[in-house]
């Protein structure tokens, strides 16, 4: 055998099996020997070349293609998930209808419009406050609820409504950002206060609320989901895009219960003081997360999530 092959198969030979990280290692050593011709003579530079690709290749561990491959949870999507899918309505036909043709009835019957629900969180606003009276907003949070208000503003849409929760600091953010929305209607909600939706897995241990809040909170936060977050009625002729202002709780709990996610998970996420959360309803009832706690139109002095 030849003195350099032997060299070769020496280093490798005594080389342990090692993990993806410890290829990384080898290539590099591998390679940095070769070019200083601790294998043998120097190479021409088509020559090291090779040699390298050939030490990436007895590098790189053997995977096998199912190792990779993501497998399917099993949990199939829902299309009904908002109980508006045409198709389960009355089997697709209207009560006293007379059309002798049930298909042009069903499609009469189908969305055809895109639903835009931009979520926004409320600025921060005084923790030291002992009622939600006192919880208003800091002069950080108004700043704060300016910016959202050019953001959204700046981004030309047409908005049929802006509903907001009934909680002060909410409601302070929801006016601010009004201004910049001229004509828009302004709504308020109870549904949409903040509370605790549903126990979060895994558990953290600076929050706890008891089983009584859960029960109560969680019932009312459903409720405003089910009011809120579904497809276009078969009316609704053109998309539309509707701001809801309320708490950061109420945002995680309705992304993961749209996306059909753990609605448990709903703690793993966090978001900004006048973040937005974009939400988009196809009028199939698919559902798209656009952005989730977007806060990229702010400085990063006036970043907060309080």
């Amino acid at each position: 055998i030849p003195e350099e092959k032997r060299r070769r198969l020496q280093f490798y030979s005594a080389t342990p099996k090692l993990n993806s990280e410890g290829s990384a290692a080898l290539l590099l050593a591998a390679a940095t020997a070769d070019s200083r011709g601790y294998f043998g003579e120097r190479r021409t530079e088509a020559g090291s070349r090779w040699s390298k690709l050939s030490v990436l290749q007895a590098a790189q561990p053997a995977w096998a293609a199912t190792s990779i491959t993501p497998v399917p949870t099993g949990h199939a999507w829902d299309v009904n998930w908002d109980k508006r899918d045409p198709s389960t309505l009355s089997n697709g036909k209207k009560k006293g209808s007379t059309t002798e043709d049930p298909r042009s009835e069903q499609d009469n019957g189908k969305p055809k419009a895109t639903r835009n629900i931009l979520l926004i969180r409320h600025s921060q606003y005084n923790l030291s406050g002992s009622s939600d009276k006192e919880h208003i907003l800091t002069p950080l949070g108004r700043e704060q609820a300016e910016l959202t208000g050019h953001r959204l503003s700046s981004l030309g849409l047409k908005y049929d409504v802006l509903i907001h929760s009934s909680m002060t600091r909410a409601t302070e953010t929801a006016h601010i950002i009004s201004k910049h929305l001229p004509g828009v209607e302004l709504l308020s909600c109870d549904l949409l206060q903040e509370g605790a939706p549903i126990e979060p897995v895994p558990p953290v241990t600076h929050w706890k609320p008891d089983a009584v809040q859960y029960h109560e909170d969680g019932a009312r936060i459903e409720a405003a989901f089910r009011r809120y977050i579904h497809r276009a009625d078969p009316k609704q002729k053109e998309d539309s895009y509707e701001i809801i202002v309320c708490h950061a709780n109420v945002i995680r709990y309705f992304v993961c219960r749209a996306l059909q996610f753990p609605p448990e998970g709903w703690l793993r996420m966090g978001l900004h003081n006048g973040s937005i959360t974009w939400l988009t309803i196809r009028p199939s009832g698919r559902v798209a997360l656009r952005t989730l706690g977007d806060a990229g139109f702010m400085p990063p002095d006036k970043l907060t999530r309080t």
